[in-house]
């Protein structure tokens, strides 16, 4: 695994996590942001993944 960054909108405004992904895919940070934001994550857009420094 390794640590990617993502950075997306939530309810319109920018914020950014991070999170250990096996890909890096936008489909797989959408599942990580579930799991940090519960039923919030339905608010989310925009979503950009990059491994982090």
């Amino acid at each position: 695994m390794t640590k990617y960054v993502i950075s997306y909108k939530l309810d319109g405004q920018r914020r950014w996590d991070f999170a250990h992904l096996a890909t890096g895919s936008v489909e797989e940070a959408q599942a990580a942001l579930v799991v940090i934001h519960g039923d919030d994550a339905a608010l989310v857009s925009d979503i950009q993944v990059s491994r982090a420094l």
